[in-house]
């Protein structure tokens, strides 16, 4: 059942409309480096649309009625956007689900040493990463300081032209014999992700401080750029990230190279559908998108939050007809794809994939049935009726798709959201954009993927 290139179906229109999709995508790709302003971009976006704060319409005290867009925001990382339609929110809603959260280097809260006249930021790093692949790059620092005076201070060095960028260093090839040796996971080391930021010592300074003059030099440019004092590192949310814009990729011009494409190519894809429903829709349709599934959905912002929950529930209070049974009802009969990432085969790697079940670059949206490690290990699996029912949509609306499972079953795997969302009873299968290299600085995708995946992100909401 071999899946024939979607390239090769389009005409002129649609090739016009793939690549104004990407270059929006790409800009997207652009404002957004962290979930913070991932969300920041998604509530600007979403506003242009004609959606409002959830919580501001309910202080107002005004009713949500069919045809209303909202959405609300937790902890300006996590962010639900509904557009509410004319059946009852008891019978479900039809859910697009995706992650803003991509592996990164977190800057820790005591981070600035001076060593040999060498200032570095200590850095913890965030989800599955090969450590080797972040050393010898051009870096960005993206973030906001929280002061102790309730200010927020915003922080972004290393994306203009004109701005300097940050580093890891790397033993020269000549010295690194030993190092050589050593398994890739332990050629970096987690402590050694350390962030070159300085090496000019601030002159005339006492005897007792000169030992730190080029630390104390980076505290007095923060100071006098951000107002920023050592001391609140402490309360910072700090990620270092790559440098540079999201670029078309290959003499084709057909693949984009960015940062963050897991999961923000799903998360894009995902929002574009949403607010191209303009219509008022039968089923009450939800653009879902979380924070820290690439530590496990935890904490306040991730999936297993009650954030969604809570949200849904305040949706049906604002519409007269909140109840406990109203609100698992709600939960328990909606339809969601998890739109997260899958492994696209690579054949420069190609004894990892299983070709039969592998997803590929220009063969459209891909559906995995389950995820998972070995036997399944932490996964969804998707009731047949489901994937049958998932992929009528995608054939009645020339939606190219494909479906595949992540690499062979013995050499690992991974999760995704789909099982936390299961939990509510709802029905439930992963769908997403395959990816080349995922979680490396750089990750490459498929424009015409992109496309594919927005088309069945329509028509899933318009007929799920």
């Amino acid at each position: 059942m071999e899946r024939r290139n979607a390239w090769l179906s389009y005409k002129e229109a649609e090739e016009t409309e793939m690549e104004k999709l990407a270059k929006a995508y790409r800009e997207f790709l652009d404002k957004g480096k962290t979930e913070r302003e991932c969300v920041a971009e998604i509530v600007k976006e979403a506003e242009a649309a004609g959606y409002e704060s959830l919580e501001s319409k309910l202080e107002k005290g005004e009713k949500i009625k069919a045809g209303d867009k909202v959405y609300a925001v937790g902890m300006k990382k996590i962010v639900a956007l509904f557009h509410v339609g004319t059946e009852e929110l008891s019978g479900g809603m039809s859910i697009l689900c995706a992650h803003i959260d991509s592996p990164r280097l977190d800057v820790k809260q005591n981070p600035l040493y001076e060593d040999t006249d060498l200032a570095y930021l200590d850095t913890h790093y965030y989800g599955g990463v090969k450590k080797y692949q972040w050393v010898t790059l051009p870096l960005a620092m993206h973030g906001v300081v929280a002061k102790k005076d309730g200010s927020i201070v915003e922080i972004s060095i290393g994306e203009d032209a004109e701005d300097p960028v940050l580093y890891i260093t790397d033993l020269l090839i000549h010295l690194s014999g030993k190092q050589l040796q050593k398994k890739a996971a332990e050629v970096i080391e987690g402590e050694m992700l350390d962030i070159l930021i300085g090496s000019r010592p601030l002159a005339d300074l006492p005897d007792d401080k000169k030992k730190d003059a080029v630390k104390q030099n980076v505290l007095n440019i923060l100071n006098e750029k951000y107002g920023i004092e050592e001391e609140d590192f402490l309360s910072a949310e700090l990620e270092i990230v790559p440098a540079g814009k999201a670029r078309d990729c290959g003499l084709d011009r057909s693949m984009i190279a960015a940062y963050g494409q897991d999961d923000r190519v799903c998360a894009y894809t995902s929002l574009a559908a949403m607010l191209e429903m303009e219509e008022t829709p039968k089923r009450t349709g939800c653009c879902l998108l979380v924070d820290k599934e690439e530590i496990g959905s935890v904490g306040a912002t991730g999936m297993q939050s009650r954030f969604f929950e809570n949200s849904v529930a305040e949706l049906l209070d604002g519409m007269g007809c909140y109840s406990e049974l109203a609100l698992r009802r709600a939960l328990r009969n909606s339809s969601m794809l998890s739109s997260d990432v899958s492994a696209g085969y690579d054949p420069a790697y190609g004894e990892a994939f299983e070709k039969k079940n592998a997803a590929y670059l220009g063969r459209g949206i891909v559906l995995n049935k389950f995820t998972g490690a070995r036997g399944k290990s932490g996964s969804n699996d998707a009731n047949a009726e489901y994937v049958a029912r998932v992929r009528r949509i995608f054939d009645d609306h020339n939606v190219a798709f494909q479906t595949a499972e992540l690499g062979k079953v013995d050499f690992g795997g991974g999760g995704t959201i789909a099982y936390i969302a299961a939990l509510y009873g709802m029905e439930v299968i992963d769908s997403g954009v395959a990816v080349l290299s995922m979680h490396a600085p750089w990750e490459i995708i498929s424009k015409s993927d992109l496309y594919e995946a927005k088309k069945g992100y329509v028509a899933f909401l318009k007929n799920a």
